[in-house]
């Protein structure tokens, strides 16, 4: 069974310092644009980390779900977690049969999804898809583009290996988006809960009483944690001082680098 938490999804008032910044930070450049997100009020970039995905999107005009989400949200956290499944199809009819509403499905020659209502997830939007050819991790992901794999650069980001949500009981998100996922409840050394996936997982972790459910964070793996963290806080991207973990603030979220055995190539 295929189960990856392939793509994150972040939303920004504008695009282009975004992707400046991921540009600076972490050597990293633009793998596709999709003109299609312009009937949204869209415009958007796609990075490749790994064989994984981060997606920015900025709205464009007035009246977007993704502007009404930095309205609502105060231009914090996630908009999508996306994941990687051989079977969307059945997964769309397990939601609806828990009773989430379907925000937009997507069915195109060699490609089909869901995103599911956020309301209905909490924290952020969940989405599960199917490109033709996605059983090869090196094969294609039709949200990337075709040619994806020509900025893929493994000596300097390697993965996603988590992201970190937060609701003030994270174990009750836990179950929610356990029932939702059909993924299994693991417990860290810290005791918080896990879910881990052939590709990602995600850490549920503590708020306090009264905040918001989001996706808080996004774990990197990088070349050089420490330079990756003097670049960001050379461009003025500083942590807000939430958690334990050494990061700083990009596009609504915590970015939290790691240094980790990467590739020569590419």
């Amino acid at each position: 069974m295929t189960l990856r938490l392939r793509q994150i999804c972040l939303v920004a008032p504008e695009l282009e310092p975004v992707v400046d910044a991921v540009r600076s930070i972490f050597g990293l450049e633009v793998c596709h644009r999709d003109p299609g997100v312009g009937q949204y009020g869209l415009v958007n970039a796609l990075f490749v980390c790994g064989h994984q995905f981060l997606e920015v999107v900025a709205p464009v005009r007035e009246g977007t779900t993704a502007g009404r989400y930095l309205q609502r949200s105060g231009g914090r956290g996630g908009y999508m977690a996306i994941f990687d499944t051989h079977d969307p199809e059945r997964r769309r009819a397990h939601a609806q049969a828990l009773g989430l509403r379907i925000a937009h499905a997507m069915d195109y020659p060699g490609f089909v999804g869901s995103q599911l209502h956020p309301l209905d997830c909490r924290a952020t939007m969940l989405e599960f898809d199917r490109s033709l050819g996605n059983e090869d991790l090196d094969g294609a992901y039709w949200p990337a583009g075709p040619h994806w794999r020509d900025q893929q650069r493994l000596d300097r980001v390697s993965g996603l290996p988590w992201i970190d949500v937060q609701s003030p009981d994270p174990d009750d998100l836990a179950a929610h988006w356990s029932r939702i996922i059909e993924a299994p409840i693991a417990r860290n050394a810290a005791g918080e809960a896990t879910m881990r996936f052939e590709l990602g997982g995600v850490r549920f972790v503590s708020a306090p009483p009264g905040s918001p459910e989001r996706l808080d964070a996004l774990h990197i793996e990088v070349a050089d944690a420490g330079r990756t963290l003097a670049a960001a806080r050379g461009l003025g991207c500083v942590s807000d001082g939430a958690g334990t973990d050494a990061g700083f603030m990009l596009a609504g979220v915590r970015w939290i680098p790691h240094t980790a055995a990467l590739a020569s190539t590419r």
